[in-house]
């Protein structure tokens, strides 16, 4: 039996034509023995978080195991006194690393038969399919980068992308020829084959070796499906297995996948009804075949045991696929302090690395080192700078009572990294307030800090109504902190509109 993985999936995350859970997909794949498994939902990449999770899940065991290993073959190379035991942890840490399932990070794009931009009628509605697959990290944001291109400016009935920005992002990716609404074989079925070998021509001088003609073969087994599907893929496979051959181009085999097992087709079935809009008796409604389960590497070898070749290349595929993470920590956007108050290079000459290592303690290294702290000290700084321009607005000359507690709240800031998050919140907030916005006076944790109150962000003074800054008592258990604000509903889309905008500057 010829290896095969499964490169073509819809999660659930195919919004109203997908019906499988990622958790089900994994596990199926797994049990059945395959190394890998791509997920390629329809023009998003909604999935991808649950889908890295959950394998990273089911590798941890193996993980563990690897990491265990790594520290033994350190140990005994560095002792250098025990060859055959350090041949043997190598030997096994290729075993651990060989049961490692591999997740592909992928997408079902549609791409617009001219431009993204042109949005005239049905000619440039949808688009033509084509699955993209990240082949590395770089790949992964190309990916991404498409994806989201498509739906800020290529949506128009589908988010679309097209062939020039495929050209500019087509570093680190994978791409097969897809299902019969992909290019080359809906030009293959309107009997346009010199169009289809173009088209093909282009998608190898772009991609290379990166480039797969793919075949589907989904014959209907029961009456109430769709039979017309079959015919056409037997068409147009013959048409591929020409092209391939002609231009030296490889062949995979994929399942459409939309649900996970057999008995699932009849609930998926009345999915597409809800897509639709149609009832189930309704003659004219669209069907699937009904074989868009994931099938088997057992059955797959069945389908496909004339062309075994298609079956190999799909894990020529995941081979090319290298392990990354997708994981990445928040990321704030930079409040702009006036250059006439400080610098990050004027802190860096200001203040030695021992001065911050004195102010901020054991949080030196917590906060990201010296690299990360000269910003947050600046931050800081510039936000103690309007605090006490704040608190001279609101109380005139501060008190004991009031100075206390504004030095130890952002003491506590400052030390927890946060004195950039209150710098953006205030800014939005007053910038509402400018635009006529119906801003509440706050809630949540924040009205008890007088920070909040002395930057307006709140309109209730925490001392005089004995609130407490109880939040940040215990700064190992918060991320940040809330500052709830009431707009008004006009007002919360003219906020989010700037807040947008400062982002993007």
């Amino acid at each position: 039996m010829q290896p095969f993985i499964h490169l073509h999936v819809h999660t659930q995350y195919s919004i109203l034509d997908g019906q499988a859970s990622v958790p089900a997909l994994v596990d199926k794949a797994i049990k059945d023995g395959m190394k890998s498994i791509a997920i390629t939902d329809h023009g998003n990449m909604f999935g991808i978080k649950e889908f890295f999770n959950y394998v990273e899940k089911k590798n941890s065991d193996v993980n563990k195991e690897i990491k265990s290993l790594k520290k033994q073959i350190s140990a005994l190379t560095e002792s250098g006194t025990n060859p055959e035991e350090l041949e043997d942890c190598k030997q096994k840490l290729d075993a651990a690393k060989a049961k490692l399932f591999k997740p592909i990070i992928g997408c079902e794009m549609y791409v617009a038969h001219n431009r993204l931009t042109d949005k005239n009628g049905k000619q440039d509605q949808s688009g033509y399919h084509l699955v993209v697959l990240a082949k590395n990290k770089k790949g992964y944001h190309n990916l991404i980068k498409l994806v989201s291109k498509g739906w800020t400016e290529g949506f128009y009935m589908r988010p679309r992308t097209d062939k020039v920005e495929l050209e500019k992002y087509r570093e680190g990716l994978i791409v097969c020829s897809a299902c019969l609404g992909g290019e080359i074989p809906k030009k293959i079925t309107a009997d346009q084959l010199e169009e289809a070998e173009k088209a093909v021509l282009w998608f190898k001088e772009m991609f290379g070796e990166d480039y797969y003609l793919e075949l589907q073969r989904h014959k209907a087994t029961v009456s109430r499906a769709n039979h017309e599907t079959y015919p056409l893929q037997e068409t147009v496979n013959k048409q591929l297995i020409q092209l391939a051959r002609k231009h030296n181009i490889k062949l995979i085999c994929t399942n459409d996948v939309h649900f996970v097992d057999e008995e699932n087709a009849e609930a998926h079935d009345r999915l597409i009804c809800l897509s639709t809009g149609k009832d189930l008796d309704d003659p004219k409604r669209m069907l699937y075949t009904k074989q868009e389960w994931m099938k088997t590497q057992a059955e797959m070898n069945e389908i496909f045991a004339d062309i075994p070749e298609a079956l190999s290349n799909t894990l020529e595929i995941a081979e090319k696929v290298e392990f990354y993470s997708i994981n990445h920590g928040p990321i704030m956007p930079v409040y702009p302090i006036p250059e006439t108050f400080g610098t990050e290079d004027s802190y860096r000459q200001k203040y030695t690395v021992d001065d911050l290592k004195a102010e901020f303690g054991n949080k030196f290294d917590t906060l990201g080192g010296a690299e990360k702290l000269y910003r947050i000290k600046l931050e800081g700084d510039y936000l103690r700078e309007l605090t006490m321009e704040g608190a001279k607005e609101r109380w005139g000359e501060m008190n004991e009572v009031q100075k206390e507690r504004i030095d130890f709240e952002l003491d506590t800031i400052i030390k927890m990294g946060f004195p950039g998050y209150f710098l953006i919140v205030q800014d939005f907030i007053s910038a509402a307030r400018k635009m006529g916005v119906s801003v509440g006076p706050g809630r949540g944790s924040a009205a008890g800090s007088a920070v909040a109150y002395c930057l307006k962000i709140t309109q209730i003074d925490p001392i005089e109504y004995d609130l407490l800054f109880e939040r940040f008592l215990n700064p190992d258990r918060i991320s940040l902190p809330d500052i709830d604000i009431d707009f008004d509903d006009d007002g919360r889309g003219e906020v989010l509109r700037w807040v947008t905008e400062k982002i993007r500057l």
